[in-house]
Parts: structure tokens; sequence; C-alpha cells
């Protein structure tokens, strides 16, 4: 049996493509299948509560993005091929 055969919990996790399927097929990073997650069962759910809880995961993603970015800046040039 698959796990997606399984249900566990409520009915608002059935839908036609099961989530996790589509985090993999996408390939999305810890953050991002949070907020995917919140922000596709949000009207099944918790309501304004999911929205609210994906915008905190987004706020927080957006934060190590930042600091990623800031430190790859503070690294200087990054040369691939350097016998040219």
């Amino acid at each position: 049996m698959s796990a997606n055969d399984k249900q566990i919990g409520g009915g608002h996790y059935k839908s036609t493509i099961q989530h996790w399927d589509y985090v993999i097929a996408n390939d999305l990073d810890y953050f991002q299948a949070q907020v995917t997650k919140y922000v596709t069962r949000w009207k099944k759910k918790n309501g304004m509560q999911d929205l609210l809880k994906a915008q905190h995961f987004l706020e927080k993603y957006i934060e190590t993005q930042r600091v990623k970015s800031d430190d790859e800046a503070d690294a200087g040039p990054c040369y691939i091929n350097q016998d040219r």
C-alpha cells in the first residue's frame, strides 16, 4: 500500500495531487514547501490562520535568503575556470 493511499487525519488533505508529491516534483526546499502547504489548504482547514502561517514562513525564508545573498557578496568574485 502506498502512503498516498492512506488518510491520517481530516478530509482537508484530500486533493487531486498530494502536497508531498508536488514538493518532490518541483524540488522545493523546506520553506517553499511550508508556504505552499499553508497557502493551498487555508480555505479547507484553518482559514486566515493558515495564511498567516504561510506569511510567517515566507518572512523567515526571505531573511535566510538575504543573509545568504549578503554572505555571497562578501565572499568576493567567484571564478569557475581559473586556467583561462
